[in-house]
């Protein structure tokens, strides 16, 4: 497959990643879909840290668009000069979106370990902090968080996905970095009539 081929492969999938992880983010901002908990109280504080929105979103959304802007022509011009132009800008762009990746991946990882913020026995906190965990693996824990309502499977479901669209994200990312940087050096190997406009 040509260098621009891929990009905007790879491009395209990071796109359609980001907006997965900013809108799991945005649900993490409303348990069970209920606005009423939306108090900061009331939310752990690795949803307020907004790793899908900022990490997994944003800082992805800029080196997808860029591989796929190195994948056509573009405002560079045509050419050989136009392209590697595109792929240089491609090649930063995209060790950008693995940090940002790897910032989704922390905080959604501790999100998932520590456990969402809950009401139980009449007290707020983070009651499974403790577990290091293993309350993912024992679902009669889950119950005993009295609000904000099913909180714990809605919280592991979110975090469970920006975990693993955060862990794709930088496989992408690092192959366009690679890919790029040999589209720098050796150029497209597509037609002139290839080339999308």
């Amino acid at each position: 497959m040509c260098t621009g081929k891929c990009a905007r492969c790879v491009g395209l999938s990071l796109i359609t990643l980001c907006l997965v992880c900013i809108v799991a983010n945005a649900l993490l901002l409303v348990p069970n879909g209920e606005t009423s908990w939306t108090n900061t109280n009331h939310l752990s504080l690795q949803v307020w840290l907004m790793g899908g929105f900022l990490g997994g979103g944003l800082m992805v959304l800029c080196p997808g668009i860029a591989a796929v802007r190195a994948g056509g022509k573009g405002c560079c011009g045509a050419g050989c000069c136009g392209n590697r132009c595109r792929m240089l800008r491609s090649v930063f762009s995209s060790a950008f979106g693995v940090l940002g990746a790897i910032y989704c991946l922390s905080v959604s990882g501790a999100g998932l370990r520590n456990g969402p913020r809950c009401l139980m026995n009449g007290e707020w906190g983070y009651h499974f902090e403790d577990t290091a965990g293993a309350y993912l693996l024992n679902r009669t824990l889950w119950d005993r968080c009295e609000a904000p309502p099913r909180v714990v499977p809605w919280n592991v479901t979110l975090f469970s996905l920006l975990v693993a669209a955060s862990c794709l994200e930088m496989v992408l990312c690092g192959i366009q970095l690679v890919n790029a940087t040999i589209g720098v050096f050796c150029g497209d190997c597509r037609k002139k009539q290839d080339a999308p406009h």
